[in-house]
């Protein structure tokens, strides 16, 4: 059996029609910038999330970048970043020319540990950016308690986490500001890149739009250096009708993780954890072993298809040296980029594809 690590057949095959017709409907109305399909996809999304405003941009990293941008956060100021992430959340904190700083996760849930931020932040600090990693939320109460203390902007970087629940509230609502991303292969993808900003603070929204639209708040009247980061009108269309199916596409994957967490059971794997305050979304599924290199060759073997997310931390990227931070400076982040890899889990799978993974697993040696 030939398992890929993801599949977007099952799922573009259920709303072809619709989105083909889409398309034609777009099409046909030669708008390709600032329309409809994006005003009513800020309107549905931001409503989604339990939030007032939603503003469409570029990508992901630029929704971070627009975020930074519009508190005015940049050269001399210091961001609080989880050490184990994906490097666009560090990499929108270089953009605006602050620096990251970056703090260790917890073990077991992976997104970053609330109590050691505290012994991070400095006077230069400005604002924590809490990321929601693999569709988990990161543990928001004790984050915002914090950053209300030192009065720091609290940003949500929800890429992974799109329709997660914290104490039942969706990410996105829970900080300052939330950027997603819609990168074709998230839980709410486009059609190419796209993201978007969200948010309460109407003076933000505002400033954003003007930023990501040549600091423009009308035709030809710049307030703001800004720059060009726009969700195009087929882009919205596409979100629109994907946004209607998410529920259910999410719940698909929570029964796929919930297989997964009940059947494996080889002592050499480490299964992941959802917290008691998290509805989960598993963007990822994601194990851990400390003989990865023979797990990721046997699977391979076994036409199981793994991802790993991510072999190098940040910290000892080439493009972070300037930070010199050395090797065992941030021992979790290292050992948790030694450790994992990601199991197949997209919706369409069926029983035995899961029953297949967890067989090999469970009989791996």
């Amino acid at each position: 059996m030939n398992i890929p690590f993801v599949s977007f057949e099952p799922m573009h095959k259920e709303i072809e029609e619709e989105i083909l017709n889409k398309f034609k409907e777009v099409y046909e109305k030669n708008w390709f910038i600032q329309g409809e399909e994006v005003m009513k996809f800020e309107e549905e999304f931001a409503e989604f999330c339990g939030a007032k405003y939603c503003i469409g941009c570029g990508n992901g990293l630029d929704a971070l970048y627009l975020i930074l941008r519009g508190y005015d956060i940049g050269e001399g100021d210091e961001v609080i970043v989880p050490s184990n992430t994906y490097i666009a959340t560090a990499l929108a904190v270089s953009y605006v020319g602050a620096k990251p700083v970056f703090v260790e996760p917890n073990l077991s849930t992976y997104n970053v540990n609330p109590g050691l931020i505290e012994k991070a932040i400095t006077n230069k600090t400005k604002a924590i950016i809490a990321v929601h990693l693999c569709g988990q939320p990161a543990d928001m109460d004790e984050i915002n308690k914090i950053a209300k203390k030192y009065n720091l902007k609290v940003i949500e970087d929800s890429a992974q986490a799109h329709g997660a629940l914290y104490k039942g509230k969706k990410v996105g609502s829970l900080g300052d500001a939330s950027g997603f991303s819609f990168y074709p292969g998230k839980n709410l993808g486009a059609l190419g890149d796209a993201g978007a900003v969200v948010t309460n603070n109407k003076v933000l929204a505002d400033k954003i739009r003007a930023i990501e639209n040549y600091g423009s708040d009308k035709k030809y009247h710049h307030i703001y250096k800004g720059t060009n980061s726009r969700l195009d009108e087929v882009q919205a269309a596409f979100l629109r009708i994907k946004l209607r199916n998410l529920d259910k596409w999410n719940e698909e994957r929570r029964k796929i993780a919930r297989k997964y967490i009940d059947g494996i059971n080889n002592s050499k794997i480490i299964k992941p954890v959802e917290a008691d305050y998290a509805k989960h979304v598993w963007h990822l599924f994601v194990v851990r072993t400390e003989q990865r290199d023979e797990f990721e060759k046997y699977l391979k073997v076994n036409g199981i298809g793994t991802t790993i997310h991510y072999p190098v931390p940040m910290h000892l990227q080439p493009a972070y040296e300037e930070l010199k931070i050395s090797k065992g400076s941030l021992p979790l982040a290292e050992k948790i980029s030694n450790e994992v890899i990601s199991l197949p889990i997209w919706y369409g799978m069926k029983d035995e594809e899961i029953n297949y993974v967890i067989e090999k697993i469970n009989n791996w040696k």
